[in-house]
């Protein structure tokens, strides 16, 4: 007999929030209540997202504090800047959750920076896997009734990054990573630079400079890891896939490290988790091994002649850089099997 959650989805007719009700109706526990958004409000679910077909049907309705009281989880999948004044308003016993990034920075100065406005304050992070000191940030999640769901791209270079870190094997002070970023991680709105006819065949960097948002956020998570003065260069690319992250990253090697001892950081960092996997010497990580999964993939190496260890990590934007962490977040939080409902099978060809 399982116990049932009653879970409200705000911004249900955007891309995130298809992929939570995706994501989460695979849960054994879960039953959907009211699904909200703005302009759709009135809309039958499947004429927006005509591939949840047991939610075709339901009708979405406006988003306000009032529909989403009264359930046991709420999944916020709303801009940045559009969660904090709903937040404020559920009950504390609420858990509530949020995939955009409003929660996520500890740092009220590289909120306005990065963002602009009043930073809303700080939530419990939704990255179980992300190292912190002697233990993982899974132990911060449990009881929570406040989740900030991480950034996808952050994600990924965390993921790909922080056994180095932790470990020492690597100098936190000359970062790089270059991600391929599906078009999905930009959303629905409309813009002429997401058209089809301007992504087809085209290959675009954009926030580039370090001007990204998610800067900030990895710099946090690799200081959680044990770096000190970090130093990142980022550069995302807009690809023409549908969804998924290609994360390639570099760093110096520390002094006195040696090949062994790069390897066996990330083999040693993620032999116990569920849903981070080092991949077999030789075995490169692609997007296409990691889609519908809540997976991130990852190999290391070292380029002797530039000095250098080389990281390629992998994931699903959608599954494993929000909604399936979002859902391994809840069962955390609720004391729930923290694979409950998670896939890790991808889908291929």
């Amino acid at each position: 007999m399982h116990m049932a959650l009653k879970v409200a989805v705000s911004g249900a007719s955007g891309y995130v929030g298809g992929e939570v009700l995706r994501v989460f109706s695979e849960h054994p526990d879960v039953e959907f209540g009211a699904l909200t958004a703005h302009s759709s409000a009135g809309d039958a679910l499947g004429v927006h997202q005509p591939h949840l077909r047991r939610l075709a049907e339901r009708q979405i309705v406006g988003t306000d504090a009032e529909t989403l009281a009264g359930h046991d989880v709420v999944v916020l999948a709303l801009p940045h800047g559009a969660s904090a004044e709903i937040a404020a308003q559920l009950p504390p016993e609420t858990l509530v959750i949020d995939c955009g990034a409003d929660h996520r920075l500890t740092s009220s100065e590289a909120w306005a920076e990065y963002y602009g406005g009043v930073h809303a304050g700080t939530w419990p992070y939704g990255m179980p896997e992300l190292i912190t000191g002697e233990g993982r940030q899974r132990a911060a999640l449990e009881g929570a009734r406040r989740v900030a769901v991480p950034g996808c791209n952050v994600t990924a270079v965390t993921l790909g990054l922080q056994p180095g870190v932790a470990a020492g094997v690597i100098e936190p002070s000359d970062l790089t990573a270059v991600l391929a970023v599906g078009y999905s991680g930009a959303g629905k709105k409309l813009a002429t630079h997401l058209l089809a006819s301007e992504g087809l065949g085209a290959a675009s960097p954009y926030a580039v400079g370090g001007t990204h948002r998610h800067i900030p956020e990895i710099i946090q998570n690799l200081e959680a890891a044990g770096a000190q003065d970090v130093r990142l260069s980022f550069t995302p690319t807009l690809v023409p896939m549908a969804r998924g992250i290609l994360a390639t990253m570099t760093a110096p090697v520390a002094a006195g490290v040696d090949e062994d001892q790069v390897r066996a950081a990330w083999v040693s960092a993620y032999a116990d988790e569920p849903f981070v996997h080092v991949l077999p010497e030789g075995q490169w990580p692609t997007t296409a091994a990691t889609l519908g999964a809540n997976t991130c993939l990852v190999q290391v190496a070292v380029d002797r002649k530039a000095g250098k260890v080389v990281v390629v990590s992998a994931l699903d934007n959608l599954v494993k850089g929000t909604a399936g962490a979002a859902l391994q977040s809840m069962n955390i939080a609720l004391g729930l099997d923290e694979t409950a409902g998670l896939q890790i099978q991808g889908v291929a060809p």
